[in-house]
């Protein structure tokens, strides 16, 4: 099942390494959890290296969904999948943001430092 999901996320990150080809957001889904789509297709991305404490959700939410409305392209650098979902770093094509960066900075979200790839 594993080699599974490894080969299904290949396949679909593979249009995703040009900017031409780039991933389009369709929805925020919580504080750390994306809905994004290229082409005909849709999968659920969490934020990479990045936590959000519970009472936070609600304005880390909010201020996410500003920062990527609904078809803003986006490049999505992988890092893993949890639960069967992609894991990846999102940063907004139009200007480099790294709306990860920016929920740290507002004091939203802190980095997370436990695990490996975001160290």
């Amino acid at each position: 099942m594993l080699l599974g999901l490894v080969a299904a996320l290949i396949l679909l990150l593979g249009p995703l390494a040009g900017s031409a080809a780039a991933a389009e957001v369709l929805q925020v889904r919580g504080p750390t959890l994306l809905q994004v789509g290229d082409r005909n297709r849709s999968y659920g991305v969490e934020m990479a290296c990045l936590v959000v404490p519970p009472e936070q959700a609600t304005e880390a939410t909010a201020w996410l969904r500003r920062a990527l409305p609904r078809h803003t392209r986006v490049n999505l650098q992988p890092a893993g999948s949890h639960d069967g979902l992609l894991v990846a770093r999102v940063i907004r094509l139009s200007d480099a943001l790294d709306p990860a960066a920016g929920l740290i900075s507002a004091g939203l979200a802190a980095a997370d430092t436990t695990t490996s790839s975001c160290s």
